[in-house]
């Protein structure tokens, strides 16, 4: 038997919402009822070992994983409604992947341009203009006419992330974007203002809110404000004192 969360009073409205979702790979159950939601602007991290079913659950959110029982909602829309245009949806749920997947015989401008030309149909010089400023967000913009190769791990994992917010989505989500990285580079992702905006102050650090967007990620992708743990596909919902953490979570049987 699996505890299911409590979705919050505060989220009755919410951009995400995971109810009762199961997916399993032939006998292999990797997700078992997970239950949550996440509001509008709000930042949630799904902390858990290898092989626990983040990834899974994260590619289940806009549609890349089926899954056999449950729904998810994004911002109103049904991901496992047979009806649903995924493709339409995918072009609004920003996604960063762990490997980065630019296109590696384009420039860096043209990787920012190519989905905006493509999907939302801006001009070539919209789309550019667009991909310059968010570079220059993420201090790559001197970068711009350089090749994937020719950047680091972590710049091209920042150029990953401006190619996600390019596209205007009203949700990101974050796929273990560090893992893939030196140690050393981690902090390269994860400091740049483009994650840590303006916004509240919590224990000494400026707690950054990502365009104001939704942001669902896995390991320590996204800024920690409400983190999550996952243990072989189940979660619950806990509270500790001061803090609401939203804990995944196997309950015995």
């Amino acid at each position: 038997m699996i505890k299911i969360a409590n979705v919050s009073k505060h989220q009755e409205n919410p951009m995400i919402k995971i109810a009762n979702v199961s997916k399993h790979y032939g006998s292999f159950q990797v997700l078992k009822d997970c239950t949550t939601s996440v509001s509008k602007g709000e930042v949630i991290v799904v902390c858990g070992p290898s092989g626990s079913g983040k990834s899974t659950l994260i590619k289940c959110v806009n549609g890349l994983e089926p899954f056999q029982s449950g729904d998810i909602i994004v911002n109103g829309i049904s991901v496992g409604d047979p009806k649903t245009n995924l493709s339409k949806l995918r072009a609004q749920v920003g996604m960063v992947f762990q490997n980065f997947e630019l296109f590696p015989h384009m420039s860096i401008t043209q990787n920012l341009a190519i989905a905006q030309v493509k999907v939302l149909k801006r001009s070539q010089d919209e789309a550019m203009d667009k991909g310059l400023k968010l570079l220059d967000r993420v201090g790559l913009k001197a970068h711009a006419a350089k090749f994937p190769g020719q950047l680091s791990g972590g710049q091209q994992q920042r150029v990953a992330i401006a190619r996600a917010l390019a596209m205007d989505p009203i949700c990101m989500l974050f796929d273990e974007p560090t893992s893939a990285l030196d140690p050393e580079m981690v902090n390269e992702v994860l400091q740049p203002r483009h994650l840590h905006g303006p916004g509240r102050h919590r224990r000494g650090r400026q707690q950054g809110n990502l365009l104001r967007q939704s942001a669902f990620g896995t390991g320590a992708a996204v800024p920690r404000q409400d983190p999550a743990s996952l243990s072989r596909g189940c979660w619950a919902d806990a509270s500790i004192p001061r803090r609401r953490v939203r804990r995944l979570s196997p309950r015995q049987a």
